[in-house]
């Protein structure tokens, strides 16, 4: 089978490797219909944050299962699935308390392989979200959508749900990469009133605008909390998504929000540090990581795409075989592409 491996930074290639085998009886083998790639990923591909060369690449796939391993009961051979990176198990403290992003049982090896024709899916029985029905049976446009509910749309909605937004909120998105577009579909989803998108890229500004965003901040720094400031007659976001990772954005994201507000943060971390002071001389609350991504799928995201109320697909707007996974990975890094899609089985 073929896989995206990753060789240095700059340089994917496509490789051949055996077809993988059940290592345990709770996985899967599943057959990919479409990958894509990641912002997280262009970390390591600008050589920006570390990874083992010769490793294989993608943690974002959809496809049909091809065989399971005799613990697995809830999931057949045949069935069409999300597969989220995240690996739950179900049954964990974590889990249990809705935080499969955190599993305490994910095991090792549990992310990477996804931009591939094949893979193996570690805790298949729980971590797996089946879909009605088959690929077929669905247009090109919802198989994109369900493709963004292995990680991009369950991140920016792990990002507003950690944020607390409800029902007439202001909120604040910071960053508009596929997971900060899909933040202001979870804001607007949650009933927030006014969503701020910061954005500096007309295409980006528009796609924000579509998916519900009242208005349109494209500064930075100082000049980027005055408009925040302006926009909400001097008080600040009811709520902030912090959908980027860096100190630039996290220092912004504590300064647009009003006292007493939540920062939902998703974007990786890119410093080892944090200064706290603001937070607390504005009893501002910190929370968010790793996207829950199996339980906000079978919550409230999968039927509010089979019901057509979202439409977050619409953050691929470049398309790739696999055999031009390096053109996909270039297409994101020199913002050609908002989010690269993979075609992997085009049937």
């Amino acid at each position: 089978m073929k896989v995206g491996t990753f060789i240095k930074p700059g340089k994917i290639e496509v490789q051949d490797y055996p077809m993988p085998e059940l290592k345990s009886e709770d996985d899967a083998i599943i057959h990919v219909v479409r990958a894509s790639v990641c912002g997280s990923d262009l970390w390591w591909f600008r050589g920006l944050s570390h990874r083992d060369p010769n490793t294989t690449t993608g943690h974002e796939a959809i496809g049909i299962v091809e065989k399971v391993g005799t613990n697995v009961t809830n999931i057949k051979p045949g069935d069409f699935v999300i597969a989220p990176f995240t690996h739950g198990c179900g049954h964990c403290a974590a889990c249990l308390a809705g935080f499969d992003g955190n599993c305490l049982n994910q095991g090792n090896d549990t992310n990477g392989g996804y931009q591939g024709e094949y893979l193996e899916f570690h805790n298949a029985n729980w971590a797996l979200v089946k879909i009605p029905g088959k690929p077929q049976d669905y247009s090109d446009e919802q198989l994109n959508d369900f493709l963004t509910l292995a990680d991009v749309m369950a991140t920016g909605y792990h990002a507003a749900n950690s944020a607390e937004v409800k029902k007439g909120d202001t909120v604040v998105v910071i960053g508009d990469g596929a997971v900060g577009l899909c933040g202001v579909i979870a804001a607007k989803l949650l009933g927030a009133k006014k969503i701020i998108a910061m954005s500096r890229h007309e295409d980006r500004q528009k796609l924000a605008t579509e998916f519900g965003a009242t208005d349109i901040v494209p500064e930075r720094d100082k000049k980027a909390v005055d408009h925040v400031m302006a926009l909400t007659n001097g008080i600040g976001a009811d709520a902030v998504l912090e959908c980027v990772g860096t100190d630039q954005a996290v220092t912004t994201a504590v300064q647009v929000g009003r006292p007493g507000s939540i920062v939902g943060r998703v974007g990786v971390p890119q410093s080892p540090s944090l200064d706290t002071r603001n937070l607390f001389w504005r009893n501002i609350g910190l929370r968010g990581g790793i996207a829950s991504v199996t339980f906000d799928d079978r919550k409230i995201l999968l039927d509010a795409v089979l019901n057509g109320k979202i439409h977050p697909g619409k953050v691929f707007t470049k398309r790739f075989t696999l055999n031009q996974i390096q053109e996909a990975y270039e297409a994101m890094d020199q913002r050609e592409a908002i989010k690269s899609l993979l075609i992997i089985d085009p049937e």
